[in-house]
Formats: structure tokens, C-alpha cells, sequence
């Protein structure tokens, strides 16, 4: 007998649209996880009570129906599958599975099942469709024989289809006998209140089972009311108003933060909800850790003693994230997240740093890493292909920072900046502690060397695409700067001033032993900073006056120049531009960049040798152009040379 079934294409059904993910079906439950991360389902075996098995186009599906009213419907299984399946729950789980068959005759006409929390309509005993009462806001009655059902406006229901279901309509004629009635209360009246008794509707104003007031939301931005309702949480601002079903809540964070009076409260979403042309995964609450709140919920009793016995109170008096957190747990079904072993140098949960140009703290989880407020990123450990500890963009002979990559399965990566010094160890062993591959710059793979990475800032064997663009910006300002500096010996000073011709040509000329001079003050300088290890700094030349000159306008660059020569990434770079673009449509200006630079880290010296041989040629050819430029043949006189020819 198999300990378990694993699908790796299986689809999950509901209001959001149909997901692919992986399904994995073994003797403890059913577990089901979307591709690309996000949305969870886990169904323990206890908590199954029925199984459906349906042929639906082109495939089959499988329904699980749990003791907490939720119905769960897997498209995606083979005909052998379901063979095999119905054998493995008779066997693992006492349960034999219900078949169903689905009416496609195309009738309108039929009958009512009303089934827990799941309305079926049926046509000659198939299933035509079914519908979850807990989607449904209201239920009208129309004329004596009309039933009509609104169902709720779901903020994520647009993010993954175009189209949703808002209203249905059921005609119960007055002969009908599955629903009878008499002269006061007609059969779609029984209907209309049998409906009402199993959705989330009440006769007039929805009721919200707790309110929290005034609550700062970080994402979307805002300040809103938040209704709890038994099915769906609502978000009331001046200016939006979200609804948002607790099907689609993935999971609850409850994070402190460190040194401050807030603590965050963050919840996932899956599907995102909309506002605009924005989707929003992650819906961040900024609470006051401090603040205290009592709250009564408005459940009835018969609610109270069935679905939420020995889970929720009937009032609560706590700091406001914890009776958020317990009421929105148990009312969503979604599980809190808190942070787990990591300690920061200070004591905290979280590091402080910077994800593009956004300020925050990122959290290192037990399973992941959620950086916040804003842009809220969570990464999970089994999404990610390996971290590396970077030296901080800035350089510097004293680097207080250090920058944290973390590369994705899917080729994204995540630049974590300015994470200070004194946070490195920390992080390098809950990192190391949890078995991620950290790949370090060089060679080196141990901690100690690391460690020597982010310390030794003259260490530039290792290619690393980050500090190449940044040295390369550099060169193209100092290449810049250069040209408009009289072309000298090698030895000559690198902090000398720039070139005055046109103005102070005539006191160049006559002033020769002033130079001298000036050079020989000079020298201690240029020894300091070599030192230092830092550029000589530039100060402005003094006039006869005695005062400085105000900083001259940098020179245009001059259009006759040579063109600079270009290194072997660069002429890779112009190759392989064109194929990123095409393997990665609609990829970032910048991305691009980054592949580039993880391709050409990546490469082996054989490889690279075709670049850098072009890189040595053009070399040679700027070093030849920039000898005649700075250099310039004097023309040949022709009358001297008539005179000389003549003698």
C-alpha cells in the first residue's frame, strides 16, 4: 500500500479564479499548495467528512467537504487517478467517495438542495451548478414567486477573471412541493428563509460580528474602519471601501516592531485585492502596541456552542493586535505567523534596511523572510535558489553596512541594502541554521570567509555585477574629468589643478620656479592620502590676492576625442542583451543589468576569452588614438622645406 498520492498540476476552484498547485493527498490529510507560492490548503483526516468525485470537462474533480462548512473542489485528476484514489481513501480514510454526474443538457429548470452551507441546483438528478451561501449579502423576494440572491462584492475576485457573479435568480412556482407553502407564506418565501437561515445575511443591515476603529493601514494607504463579519472582513475609508472574502486570506502576521510603540499586523491574500491598476497581496495594519480594548462579539448562541466552541469568547479585554489577531484567526480559519528564534544585535526581531529606494526592517521567519511596511515582500525558504552577503555599494576603507541578495528559484532577485555591520553574524548563522546555500563572493565558503569579504575592501578577484556597474560609472566620470587635465608625465601629481589655458598661460610659462615650489609642497600630501588610501583632495588655487578662485565650470567634453575602450563584460553585454530580452519578455531596464552580470560571474576563463581578447584589441587601439590626441603631429613647413631641398 502507497503512503501517499502527489500531483503536481492540479487545480483549486472558488470565487478567485482557478489556481494550479501541487496536491499531495497522504493517510494524515489533504495538502495543497499554489505554484509560484502564495495560497495554502491543508485538510486534516479528522476534519474530512465527505468526498465527491465529478466528471467534469475534459477532466475530473474531487470535492472535500470539512466540519467547518467549507467545500474545497480539485480539478485536474485522470480516470486512472480516480481509481486509485477511491482505493487509497477506503483504506486510509474509512470513506468511500460519493460519485456525482453533471447535467449538460443546458435546462433551467430543476430542483433545490440545500446541503450545510452549499446550495446545489440539480436537473433530472445531475448537478446543473452550485453556489456557497457564504458568498451570499442578501436575499430579496420578488412578486410572490421570485427568489433572488446577491452575492457579496469581493474586492479579489477580479484579480485573477474577468467576470464575477453578483445576483441569481430562482423562480418557485406556487404548485412547487419540494417547498410547500400556504396563502401567507408562498413556497418562495420557505425558500427565501431557508437560504437566509444558512448564509451571511440578516434581514436588514449586515451586523459586524466586531468593529475596530480608526485603525492606520500601511497598504493599501489609509485610515479605515475594520468590520469583522462571520464570512468576509470589510475595510471603510474615507475614500475606499473594501470587501474581502476569508476564503481568500492566506495567513496572519504579528510582528513587533523593534525600538517603537507599534506592532504590525499583516494579512496575506490570495488572490491580491484591486484598487486601480494596483493589486495588493498583502494588506499591512499598523496597531499601537500599548493600546488596550474590550469588545463583546455579536455571534448568536447557536454559533457560539457549534462552530466557534472552545475557539472564541463571547467578550474580550486585551492590547488591541492580540484580540484583532484571535477574533480575525478563528473567524478567517487562517493561522498566525510570529516571529520565531532570530535575535538582532539590539535585541530585535527584525534588521533595519532598504529595498529598492523604500526604507524598513526586514524579518527573518522560520519559514521566510517578510520585509515592511512598504513595498510589503514576503519570500519563503523553499523559494529561494541561494543568499549571498554583498560588500556595501558605497566602498569605502571603513564600511559600516553590508548588503544581503537573496535569489529566487525563479531567477528574481531581492536586494537588501545599508543592513549594519554589527547584524552580519546574526544573520549568517540563522541563515546557515536554516540550510540555505549561501554563495559568497570569490571562493570562499566558510563564515570566516565572509567575514573577510565585507572587511577586505581591496579583495576585487571576484566579479560581482553590482560593484562593476558602480566602478564602471566611475571610470566614466573620472575619464570625463581627466580629459580636461593638460596631458602629463605618469608621475605627476594626480591632485593638480585643472588647466587654465586661455587665461593664465603667460604666468604659467614665466613661473617655473613657483611651480617647483608648489610641487615640493605638495609631497606630503600626496604620501598622506596614498596612506589614507583614499584620492588626494583638490583644493583651489590660490591668486596673487590671496583668495581662492571660485570652482570652474566643468569643461565640455571634446567630440574629436577617442572613444574609452570597453572591457570584456561590456562586449558581452552587447551580445547577449537581445537574447535576455527575448527569454524574459517584458523584464526591467534594470534587470536586465543583473542578468547580465550573474551570466557573466558565472562564466568560465575559456569563456570569457573571446571578450576579453576584443577587450585587449580595443585597448590597444583607444591607447594609440589617446597617444595622437593628446600628441598631435605639427604639420610639415612647406617653405622650409623648399629651402632645405634647395641647399
Amino acid at each position: 500500500m502507497t503512503e501517499g498520492h502527489t500531483f503536481n498540476n492540479i487545480s483549486l476552484s472558488g470565487r478567485g479564479g482557478t489556481n494550479p498547485g501541487l496536491l499531495k493527498i497522504n493517510s494524515g490529510g489533504i495538502q495543497w499548495k499554489k505554484q509560484g507560492g502564495g495560497k495554502a490548503v491543508e485538510v486534516e483526516k479528522s476534519d474530512i467528512v465527505d468526498l465527491i468525485w465529478m466528471k467534469v470537462p475534459r477532466t475530473n474533480q474531487l470535492g472535500v467537504k470539512t466540519k467547518d462548512g467549507l467545500y474545497y473542489k480539485f480539478i485536474g485528476f485522470r480516470d486512472q487517478d480516480v481509481a486509485s484514489l477511491t482505493s487509497f481513501f477506503q483504506s486510509n480514510f474509512d470513506k468511500t467517495p460519493e460519485e456525482k454526474q453533471l447535467s449538460v443538457t443546458g435546462r433551467n429548470w430543476g430542483e433545490v438542495d440545500l446541503n450545510g452551507n452549499i446550495l446545489t441546483f440539480s436537473v433530472a438528478s445531475k448537478q446543473a451548478f452550485e453556489v456557497s451561501l457564504a458568498d451570499v449579502s442578501q436575499t430579496q423576494l420578488q412578486g410572490k414567486n421570485d427568489v433572488v440572491l446577491e452575492f457579496h462584492v469581493d474586492d479579489t475576485a477580479g484579480a485573477n477573471e474577468k467576470d464575477s457573479l453578483m445576483e441569481i435568480s430562482f423562480h418557485v412556482p406556487t404548485c412547487n412541493t419540494q417547498f410547500v407553502g400556504d396563502e401567507n407564506c408562498p413556497p418562495a418565501q420557505v425558500l427565501r428563509q431557508a437560504i437566509t437561515a444558512r448564509a451571511d445575511v440578516n434581514a436588514g443591515v449586515e451586523e459586524a460580528v466586531v468593529t475596530f476603529e480608526g485603525i492606520a493601514v500601511l497598504t493599501p494607504r489609509g485610515r479605515y474602519t475594520v468590520e469583522l463579519h462571520l464570512s468576509f472582513l470589510r475595510l471603510v475609508g474615507l475614500a475606499n471601501d473594501f470587501k474581502i472574502q476569508y476564503s481568500s486570506v492566506v495567513r496572519l502576521f504579528l510582528l513587533p516592531k523593534s525600538n517603537q510603540p507599534h506592532t504590525f499586523v499583516v494579512i496575506s491574500l490570495d488572490p491580491p485585492i484591486r484598487k486601480g491598476q494596483t493589486l495588493y497581496p498583502h494588506i499591512v495594519m499598523q496597531f499601537e502596541t500599548d493600546s488596550v480594548v474590550e469588545s463583546e462579539l455579536s455571534i448568536s448562541e447557536d454559533l457560539m456552542n457549534t462552530r466557534f466552541k472552545d475557539k472564541l469568547q463571547r467578550s474580550y479585554k486585551g492590547l488591541i493586535h492580540e484580540v484583532f489577531t484571535t477574533v480575525m484567526r478563528w473567524l478567517s480559519g487562517a493561522k498566525i505567523t510570529k516571529p520565531g528564534k532570530f535575535r538582532s544585535s539590539q535585541d530585535g526581531f527584525a534588521v533595519k534596511s532598504s529595498l529598492k529606494a523604500e526604507d524598513g526592517v526586514l524579518y527573518p521567519l522560520e519559514k521566510g523572510f517578510f520585509f515592511l511596511p512598504k513595498p510589503p515582500t514576503l519570500i519563503l525558504h523553499d523559494e529561494i535558489e541561494y543568499v549571498e552577503f554583498e560588500r556595501h555599494s558605497s566602498g569605502g576603507a571603513n564600511m559600516h553596512y553590508f548588503d544581503l541578495l537573496i535569489r529566487l528559484k525563479t531567477d528574481h532577485e531581492h536586494l537588501f541594502r545599508n543592513i549594519q555591520r554589527n547584524e552580519y553574524h546574526n544573520l549568517y548563522t540563522f541563515i546557515s541554521g536554516k540550510g540555505l546555500k549561501i554563495m559568497n563572493l570569490g571562493d570562499r565558503g566558510t563564515a570566516k570567509g565572509v567575514t573577510a569579504v565585507l572587511r577586505d575592501n581591496d579583495d576585487d578577484d571576484a566579479v560581482d555585477p553590482h560593484l562593476e556597474r558602480i566602478r564602471n560609472q566611475a571610470a566614466d566620470e573620472s575619464d570625463e574629468e581627466d580629459e580636461d587635465f593638460v596631458g602629463g608625465d605618469d608621475d605627476d601629481d594626480g591632485g593638480s589643478p585643472t588647466d587654465d589655458s586661455g587665461e593664465d598661460d603667460s604666468d604659467a610659462s614665466e613661473g617655473s620656479d613657483e611651480e617647483k615650489e608648489k610641487s615640493v609642497k605638495k609631497e606630503p600630501k600626496k604620501e598622506a592620502s596614498s596612506s589614507k588610501g583614499l584620492p588626494p583632495k583638490r583644493k583651489p588655487v590660490a591668486t596673487e590676492e590671496g583668495s581662492s578662485k571660485k570652482k570652474k565650470q566643468k569643461k565640455k567634453k571634446d567630440p574629436n576625442a577617442p572613444k574609452r575602450a570597453m572591457s570584456g563584460f561590456i562586449f558581452f553585454s552587447q551580445m547577449e542583451r537581445d537574447n535576455i530580452k527575448k527569454t524574459h519578455p517584458g523584464i526591467a531596464f534594470g534587470e536586465v543589468g543583473k542578468v547580465l552580470g550573474e551570466q557573466w560571474r558565472k562564466m568560465s576563463a575559456e569563456e570569457k576569452e573571446p571578450y576579453e581578447a576584443k577587450a585587449q584589441v580595443d585597448k590597444k587601439r583607444y591607447n594609440d588614438e589617446i597617444s595622437d590626441y593628446k600628441n598631435p603631429q605639427q604639420p610639415m613647413n612647406i617653405d622650409s622645406g623648399n629651402e632645405s631641398d634647395s641647399n
